[in-house]
C-alpha cells in the first residue's frame, strides 16, 4: 500500500510538472504576444506623433502665409502708390457711364475670382476627404494583415 501511495504520489508530481511546463509555454507564448502587440502599438503611436508634428508643421507654414499675405494686402492698400494709381484710373475716366462700365468689370471678375475660390475650396476638401478615407483604407487592411499574420504565427 505504501508503494500504490509513493507511485500515485509520483503519478501525480510528474502531471503537475507537466501542467507547469505547458503553463509555461502558455505564460512564454503570452509574453511573446504581448511584446508584439507593444511593438505594434509603439509604432502606431510614433507614426501617429509623426503625423501630428507634420501637421502641426504646416499648419504653422499655412499661418505663416496667411499672415504674409495679409500683411501684403494691408501694405498694398496703405501704400500711396498703389491707391494714386487706382485714383489715377478713376480720374482718366471721363463719363459716368464709363465709370459704370469699368465698376461693371471690375464686379464681374471679382465674382469669378469668388467662384474660383470657392471651387479651389471645394476641391480641396474633396481631396482631404477622398485622402482620409483612403488613409482609413489603409490603416484598417494593414490591421487586417497583422491580425491574420499573428493568427499564422500561432
Amino acid at each position: 500500500m505504501n508503494q500504490d501511495l509513493t507511485q500515485q504520489w509520483l503519478t501525480e508530481i510528474q502531471m503537475l510538472k507537466e501542467q507547469m511546463a505547458g503553463l509555461e509555454s502558455d505564460r512564454d507564448a503570452a509574453w511573446e504576444s504581448a511584446q508584439k502587440w507593444r511593438q505594434l502599438y509603439n509604432t502606431e503611436a510614433e507614426q501617429r506623433r509623426t503625423d501630428a508634428q507634420l501637421a502641426q508643421q504646416a499648419i504653422a507654414s499655412l499661418k505663416a502665409d496667411l499672415h504674409k499675405l495679409s500683411c501684403l494686402e494691408m501694405e498694398t492698400l496703405a501704400a500711396e502708390t498703389p491707391v494714386r494709381a487706382i485714383q489715377q484710373e478713376i480720374e482718366q475716366l471721363i463719363s459716368v457711364e464709363e465709370l459704370q462700365a469699368k465698376l461693371i468689370v471690375l464686379i464681374k471678375e471679382r465674382d469669378r475670382l469668388l467662384q474660383a475660390l470657392k471651387t479651389e475650396q471645394d476641391n480641396h476638401a474633396q481631396t482631404r476627404n477622398s485622402l482620409t478615407t483612403a488613409l482609413g483604407d489603409a490603416i484598417d487592411s494593414l490591421t487586417r494583415e497583422r491580425a491574420g499574420a499573428e493568427k499564422e504565427s500561432r
